[in-house]
């Protein structure tokens, strides 16, 4: 997702996605404990991607 997507989104929609990214972290964590996981650059694509959309929020919720 581009940052002029994550612009266009509101923030409920922001908290929404943070929540199903954070999830699917967990889970990719968890399946990396077990056994390799195929493309552990995914956990990193992951963890930034959170962080973007935790970004995101923080600047809608100045400006409100």
């Amino acid at each position: 997702m581009k940052k002029e997507d994550l612009k266009g989104l509101s923030a409920d929609e922001l908290r929404t996605e943070i929540g199903a990214e954070q999830d699917r972290l967990l889970k990719l964590r968890f399946a990396h404990a077990v056994s390799p996981v195929e493309n552990p650059m995914r956990i990193r694509e992951s963890r930034k991607r959170i962080t973007r959309l935790n970004t995101e929020l923080t600047v809608k919720s100045r400006q409100a």
